[in-house]
């Protein structure tokens, strides 16, 4: 064979190889919408949409089981650590004593009272931590600021100076 001598042409094989090449770009495509409404819709990077998907569902798992008021599974899952009891140094930072404080039903440090639904209104990347806002009971204003950090898996309040407006996501 030389330079000169083409190989024939096969329309079939050309016709497969666009049809793969389209399909592919079409099968892409439907992943990364599907995984832009999974994670929450999130109005960031493609590549913070796990945090977004993960941070959620930790806010949302945390919530009910403050509904619920069971505040051991809520501080479990507060700490990232489901056998806490058997790791009580650990968390002596924010201990089950003054969680109990903040979140319980008839605590006075509670400023929601009793906690029976919950509403992520909007969720931004903040730094390397995910920063909610989260409406109780209803509410339309005084948003719940929580951050997941997604490095150790855990929930916190956010700082006191940062916060997300909700009422300007809807």
């Amino acid at each position: 064979m030389t330079l000169l001598d083409a190989p024939v042409y096969n329309e079939a094989k050309a016709r497969r190889n666009q049809t793969i090449l389209w399909s592919s770009v079409a099968a892409v495509f439907v992943l990364l919408v599907a995984g832009w409404f999974a994670s929450g819709r999130p109005v960031d990077w493609p590549w913070n949409w796990p945090n977004h998907l993960l941070g959620r569902m930790a806010a949302n798992h945390f919530l009910e089981a403050v509904e619920r008021n069971d505040l051991e599974t809520a501080y479990g899952i507060w700490t990232h650590d489901k056998d806490w009891k058997q790791h009580l140094p650990q968390h002596a930072v924010y201990p089950f004593s003054r969680f109990g404080e903040d979140w319980g039903r008839t605590s006075p440090a509670n400023e929601y009272g009793v906690i029976s639904s919950h509403e992520i209104k909007a969720a931004r990347m903040y730094g390397n931590t995910l920063l909610m806002a989260i409406l109780i009971n209803g509410r339309k204003s005084k948003a719940l600021s929580l951050e997941y950090d997604p490095h150790d898996h855990t929930l916190s309040f956010a700082p006191p100076d940062v916060e997300i407006n909700p009422e300007s996501y809807k």
